[in-house]
C-alpha cells in the first residue's frame, strides 16, 4: 500500500530543507520527498512502508519540530481489483452456513472444587 505523508517542520533556510530531505530519503521505504506549502514548511514524504510516527520523531530530533500533518493511501488508476465473493457451494442435504461458524469453537468450562485440600488450614496456627 503506497502512502502519502505530509509532516509539517519549521525549515528557516534552504539548509534546513536540504537536511530535512536527507532525513526523510534515510527512512526505510521512502520512494519521494517534495516540499510544499506556502511557506516551503511541509515535507511531502511518499512510499510504500513508511512508518509517519518514527519518521517525525527522525525529524525532531535531528532537525527542529516537526508535525505530523496528515496520512493517506494513494491508489493508482490501474490498481483497482474487483472484491472476491466466498463461494457456497449447495448441496441439497446440507444446511448451508458461513465458514465463520464452522471454525467456532467455545470457551472450556471451568469448576470449582470446593472440598479441595488445602495444606495450610486458615484454623490450626502454630505460632500462637
Amino acid at each position: 500500500m503506497k502512502q502519502k505523508i505530509v509532516i509539517k517542520v519549521q525549515m528557516s533556510s534552504e539548509k534546513c530543507r536540504t537536511k530535512a530531505m536527507k532525513i526523510a530519503v534515510t527512512a526505510d521505504g521512502v520512494s519521494s520527498v517534495a516540499i510544499q506549502g506556502s511557506e516551503n514548511d511541509q515535507l511531502v514524504v511518499s512510499g510504500e512502508g513508511v512508518d509517519p510516527a518514527n519518521l517525525t520523531c527522525l525529524l525532531r530530533k535531528k532537525l527542529c519540530p516537526a508535525t505530523l500533518l496528515s496520512v493517506e493511501e494513494v491508489k493508482e488508476k490501474g490498481e483497482e481489483k474487483p472484491e472476491k465473493k466466498p463461494e457456497v457451494h449447495s448441496f441439497s442435504y446440507l444446511p448451508q452456513f458461513p465458514v465463520y461458524h464452522q471454525l467456532y469453537q467455545p470457551n472450556p468450562n471451568y469448576y470449582v472444587y470446593e472440598n479441595a485440600y488445602d495444606p495450610y488450614p486458615a484454623d490450626n496456627c502454630s505460632i500462637m
